[in-house]
């Protein structure tokens, strides 16, 4: 026993080590990447009232200043291939009665590139003692990537204009703008149970795009989803979403890193709500284009339930469906159930297990690394990825002895110790 004990403080030992000299080789996480820019406190923070507001079609290029504060009212669609510029510091609130929602259609750009010292700040239009996750729309960005509905166009289904809605196409290297240094904060905005607005919707778009330092708080839906395209994100943080943190869907190619999810066990919705959903295809429809698979790379990315293991309604970390592709490295799962739960349709063959890669892994206070929603033998799946897969290693360590501060009423910081 004592042997055995010895060996199992050796190898969490060495893991944390690999863990932490993967993350040095990025040089942001030297130090705390959250400090001066995140707000885990949205619902105490006051905000100037709006002195102007945002409606209707916007068709020509539109500078937003810091020195205003700006409310969306209705649906609001940058079109015509016009660029929407906003300073650091901007504060923009949504309005919650007509369900204010930013649209960037397809050709057109937002540049939303806040600092570190001043982010650029999407809000609810609510006072600090009513706002609620869903009291306004999001934040929708349509591009002209590839995706993989049949015919390689598609559109957003949350009662849009369909003049302005659609996204897909063959240009993987387009560029729909920039977010970098942006809070986005109560939206969500759900109309019934197939038309859920999320934080931040990424529908088609391309390579070129920057998507960075980007804080999404209480979110009714999913924080970031992705519809297709070809994404690269870094520095992205979700912070009680009531569904998924990040969703993947329609063949999107995503490289995501340096990322963190955290949740509250007692957040979520009907349909199950996991940090990772990823899939191929929607819901009920599979009508995709053969071999156009969604693929996700995900590196140093920490997924952290807020109370142990087996409590509340949040029980894995990520959710795998058939015919994905999904690669998990250098990262961090703590306080969930299972840290992956495979869709019952995808088999024990090596076909389908091989699809997913994993390497170089924590997981903390869970009761299983993988499982199956289906009659697949659960020891036999545990099997496959720790004995075959290097660097996957259990503990059980409370947050506090686990992270350099995980006190979200202080200033966090999930670094491992």
């Amino acid at each position: 026993m004592k042997n055995q004990l010895l060996f199992y403080v050796f190898s969490l030992l060495l893991a944390t080590i690999s863990i932490k000299a993967q993350q040095q080789k990025d040089s942001k996480l030297d130090t705390n990447w959250l400090t001066n820019w995140t707000n885990f406190k949205p619902s105490i923070t006051d905000y100037n009232e709006a002195t102007l507001i945002l409606s209707g079609i916007i068709d020509k290029d539109l500078l937003l200043l810091k020195s205003n504060t700006y409310l969306l009212v209705g649906t609001v669609y940058i079109t015509n291939n016009a660029v929407l510029k906003i300073e650091p510091g901007t504060v923009i609130r949504g309005d919650k009665e007509s369900c204010g929602t930013l649209v960037i259609s397809k050709g057109a750009k937002i540049i939303a590139d806040g600092l570190e010292t001043d982010p650029i700040i999407f809000t609810s239009n609510l006072a600090i003692s009513e706002r609620r996750p869903g009291d306004w729309g999001g934040i929708i960005i349509l591009g002209d990537t590839p995706i993989n509905k049949i015919g390689g166009i598609s559109f957003l289904d949350f009662d849009l204009d369909p003049n302005f809605s659609k996204y897909g196409g063959q240009n993987s290297l387009s560029n729909s703008g920039i977010l970098k240094y942006v809070h986005i904060e109560f939206s969500g905005r759900k109309k019934n149970a197939l038309k859920e607005f999320n934080g931040l919707s990424m529908a088609g778009i391309g390579k070129e795009t920057k998507i960075e330092f980007v804080q999404i708080s209480f979110s009714n839906d999913d924080s970031f989803e992705c519809y297709g395209g070809d994404i690269k994100m870094t520095n992205l943080v979700s912070y009680r979403a009531t569904d998924d943190d990040f969703d993947f869907t329609q063949g999107v190619q995503c490289k995501i890193s340096n990322s963190l999810a955290i949740r509250n066990p007692f957040s979520s919705d009907s349909s199950g709500s996991r940090c990772f959903e990823i899939d191929t295809y929607d819901k009920s429809d599979n009508s995709f284009s053969p071999n156009h698979y969604t693929k996700v790379i995900a590196d140093n990315i920490t997924l952290y339930n807020s109370q142990s293991n087996n409590q509340g309604l949040v029980r894995e970390a990520i959710y795998i469906k058939e015919k994905t592709f999904f690669s998990f490295s250098n990262s961090l799962v703590s306080g969930f159930r299972s840290g992956i739960l495979l869709d019952s349709k995808i088999e024990n063959t090596s076909s389908d297990l091989s699809r997913i890669n994993t390497f170089n892994l924590q997981i903390n206070q869970c009761t299983n690394f993988i499982e199956s929603d289906s009659k697949l033998n659960n020891q036999e799946l545990n099997d496959y990825y720790v004995k075959n897969i290097n660097s996957i290693v259990f503990s059980n360590l409370d947050a506090s002895v686990l992270f350099i501060q995980p006190d979200l009423k202080k200033f966090p910081d999930f670094r491992i110790k």
